[in-house]
């Protein structure tokens, strides 16, 4: 009985060849969009897992010191002290047109030495710690270099991550130029018993202990949530697809499942059946899902590795690992996908009287009562999003906020769309309009879960394309007064530092010293920076709340400005007191905007803060002249000092750095954007394609009273277009509330800072273009068949009456 039901159920879909393929791509357009994202969030953690292991970050403590250096003398009195530790020297190192982060460390102490690649390479210790030394290098990064610029012989080694660098500490100091000097101590874990401790010590030193999580990744998380979002966002959109595929399919099959059960088919063997369907169709779906998703997160995946290496200087290798974890996720999202849609039927199933006759008709039975219900779910679900936000608060609540308003108006749509559609066909006295009108009021059954993965979407690039131009245009302005000075120097040492300072003197309008400290700021990691008294900061700081009177006090009152991020993570604002060292309570003046920037930044005088730390380096410049002698400056600077390319940068390269950043930044959720759209398109040409067969009964009347296929064509097509029309109209609120949401909530939890909402009516207008367009291709096979349907068939209708 079990085979020759299963194969009644299936013979369906060999009658019905495009509900199978509408089913099959469907469900594979969601998954992979879905595991697009996972495999690109995946790929990137493995990434911070592997940096973390490799590099000992996250499994011991480390020593660091405010001033940015820790003196080669503190290292040997700690060691004479009886304390074990491994000295790290870190800075960057440039290798042919790629920078390293380049990391000397003491071969015989080093926790995790690396290792070669080929076992047929012999590395002796002789090697690494005399003569030129030796270059341990990722792979990737080796296979990127000419052999002739390196500064010694390299060793491939999978114990690195892409973009770093390692070496021994002798040779480090000689290429970075930085003798005597230590980045950070690594606290060994073996320590003999009874040495005095660390704080009685090195009471000048930070200890950092380790907490289990890479610093790189707790930066990233926010980054990685809001790809999971758009995600799970774009899996939502296929996934009405499916739903309204699978719901149209138990809707034809009701005789099927009437004649199964007169038949003696038990309902838990028919349930079982459909079950078994479901789970082959969805592990043949999931499965070419997963190459979609395989091949998009492979296309994107430079982009994001590009992103994360400019927004948090994180390393994430460029290509795509395969991984059985990976696998099995996007079978079982697959799975949960395809019986979340096959639920409501098999609950339909179950209440399902054996004699109730099936059809369209009995379809649309309860439409009412479903509008009514779908309402109160809406209102419900945007209501719940409110007060969770409200209740709850932080990025979570803000991700709750957002669906709970995203999925409220879907589920409002079809009520919505039915109330306007009967409201308008009341007001025209045309008997063919009122028929269109009507027809369309017929169908939203049909066609309200291709009308609603079509409102996402079209709310969804509204909301997104209004926060990514909100952001580029706020970001340029902010460029153009963060990066006032015309030219950007960096000297190899404090000497010469001082002499290239004295040569600019006479040649430029003002040399402003870019010197820092790393500190801690409320409890966190952070810096902070000191800034010359002159106008150029006045001028141009892009101040976001201050005091009267800011700059003055700044200089006169030894107060202190802090970032955005900083500001409302802590709730501290101008008036407020924060702690920047022990014995300095500064009063708070101003904050200000620090875009791309995930950690606290606070700025002093710059006596204040020499003052506090007078040893720190003074290698970094900015240099105020006229636009027209930028060129010349900088080359007679490098003629002067030898200086290398990387030394010397004019304002435009750093911009453009900055904005090639910010557009890789979003080239992941633009790409979602556009599938998303495509996918909700895709939806309406199948609803209207599974629904033809259907249409037939009813055009076939029309028809006969006069109406021509040709007329009944064109109708088709703007009976597409007009609900299109309607659902962009309802889209534009939704998606600019979406745009508040993502920039007064989201953005603020995720990264610390909030933007400006500016409004692009041209944007909406190509948009609804769009979407008309999409509307009218959509309904276009449907009209061809109308138009080419022969009237035999149309007359058969009349003699298959029952």
């Amino acid at each position: 009985m079990k085979r020759t039901g299963l194969s009644a159920l299936l013979s369906h879909w060999r009658r019905q060849p495009l509900q199978l393929l509408t089913l099959v791509f469907g469900l594979a357009l969601a998954t992979g969009l879905w595991s697009a994202v996972q495999a690109i969030n995946g790929q990137a953690r493995l990434s911070y897992a592997e940096a973390a292991e490799q590099l000992g970050a996250g499994r011991l403590a480390h020593l660091s010191a405010p001033t940015g250096f820790i003196p080669l003398a503190r290292y040997v009195e700690l060691r004479r002290a009886g304390w074990q530790l491994s000295p790290v020297l870190e800075g960057k190192l440039q290798l042919g047109d790629t920078v390293f982060r380049l990391l000397g460390v003491d071969s015989l102490s080093y926790p995790v030495p690396p290792r070669p690649v080929s076992d047929s390479v012999t590395v002796r210790p002789g090697d690494i710690l005399t003569g030129p030394g030796r270059l341990f290098l990722n792979p990737d990064s080796a296979a990127g270099l000419d052999g002739a610029t390196a500064p010694a012989p390299v060793i491939a080694t999978r114990d690195l991550p892409v973009g770093v660098a390692l070496t021994d500490i002798s040779v480090a100091e000689r290429l970075l130029e930085r003798t005597g000097e230590l980045s950070r101590l690594l606290v060994l874990p073996d320590q003999p018993v009874g040495i005095a401790p660390l704080a009685q010590l090195a009471p000048d030193l930070v200890l950092t202990q380790p907490d289990g999580e890479a610093e790189i990744s707790r930066l990233t998380d926010s980054f990685h949530l809001n790809l999971t979002a758009f995600g799970l966002l774009s899996f939502a959109v296929g996934l009405f697809i499916v739903h309204g595929t699978v719901g149209l399919a138990f809707q034809q099959r009701r005789a099927m499942f009437r004649s199964l059960r007169a038949l003696g088919m038990p309902l838990a063997v028919l349930t079982q059946l459909l079950l078994i369907e479901l789970v082959l169709l969805a592990l043949f779906a999931g499965s070419l899902g997963l190459i979609i998703g395989y091949t998009i997160a492979a296309a994107l995946l430079p982009d994001v590795a590009a992103s994360l290496r400019g927004l948090y200087g994180a390393s994430v290798a460029g290509s795509l690992t395969l991984r059985p974890a990976w696998v099995a996720s996007g079978l079982a999202i697959a799975l949960l996908g395809a019986l979340i849609a096959g639920a409501q039927g098999l609950w339909h199933l179950h209440r399902l009287p054996i004699l109730q006759a099936p059809g369209l008709q009995s379809w649309r039975l309860g439409s009412a009562t479903r509008d009514r219900v779908q309402a109160m779910m809406g209102i419900g679900l945007i209501a719940a999003g409110i007060l969770t936000q409200w209740l709850a608060q932080g990025l979570l609540a803000g991700f709750a906020l957002l669906a709970g308003l995203m999925l409220g108006a879907a589920l409002l749509l079809p009520p919505i769309l039915g109330q306007l559609l009967g409201r308008v066909g009341t007001r025209v006295r045309d008997p063919v309009a009122q028929w269109v009108w009507a027809d369309l009021r017929s169908h939203m059954p049909g066609l309200s879960l291709a009308l609603m993965a079509l409102l996402l979407a079209l709310a969804t690039n509204l909301g997104v394309g209004t926060m990514v131009s909100s952001f580029r245009l706020t970001f340029t302005g902010w460029l153009d007064q963060r990066l006032a000075s015309e030219l950007y120097v960096t000297a190899r040492s404090d000497t010469e530092g001082e002499a290239i300072s004295r040569w600019l003197m006479r040649r430029s309008e003002a040399v402003l010293p870019l010197r820092n400290a790393d500190i801690r700021l409320a409890g966190l990691p952070g810096r902070l920076y000191g800034v010359a008294d002159h106008a150029t900061y006045r001028d141009h700081w892009p101040l976001i709340r201050s005091v009267p009177d800011v700059w003055d006090r700044l200089h006169n009152e030894r107060s202190v400005l802090i970032n955005e991020q900083l500001a409302r993570r802590e709730k501290l604002w101008p008036g407020d007191d924060i702690t920047l060292c022990e014995g300095w309570n500064a009063k708070i003046v101003g904050v200000y905007s620090d875009f791309g920037n995930p950690n606290p930044q606070a700025i002093v005088s710059l006596p204040a803060l020499l003052d506090l730390f007078p040893s720190i380096p003074n290698r970094q410049f900015g240099v105020r002249v006229a636009p027209e002698r930028v060129a010349g400056l900088a080359e007679e600077l490098r003629m002067a000092f030898d200086l290398p390319a990387s030394a010397i940068i004019d304002q435009s390269t750093i911009k453009a750095r900055s904005l090639a950043v910010f557009e890789k930044t979003f080239v992941v959720t633009g790409a979602l954007n556009i599938l998303t759209l495509g996918v909700a398109s895709f939806a309406i040409l199948t609803s209207l394609l599974t629904l033809w067969t259907l249409r037939l009964p009813q055009l076939a009347p029309v028809w006969a009273l006069g109406l021509t296929r040709r007329r009944l064509a064109r109708l088709e097509i703007l009976r597409s277009v007009a609900l299109t029309a309607m659902t962009a109209c309802l889209a534009l609120p939704l998606g600019l509330v979406l745009a508040w949401v993502l920039l007064a909530i989201i953005n603020v939890e995720a990264f610390g800072w909030r933007l400006p909402m500016y409004l692009f009516p041209l944007d909406w207008a190509r948009l609804a273009l769009l979407a008309l367009l999409a509307g009218a291709v959509a309904a276009i096979i449907p009209a061809r068949r109308l138009r080419s349907t022969p009237p035999a068939d149309l007359l058969r209708v009349f003699s298959n009456e029952r």
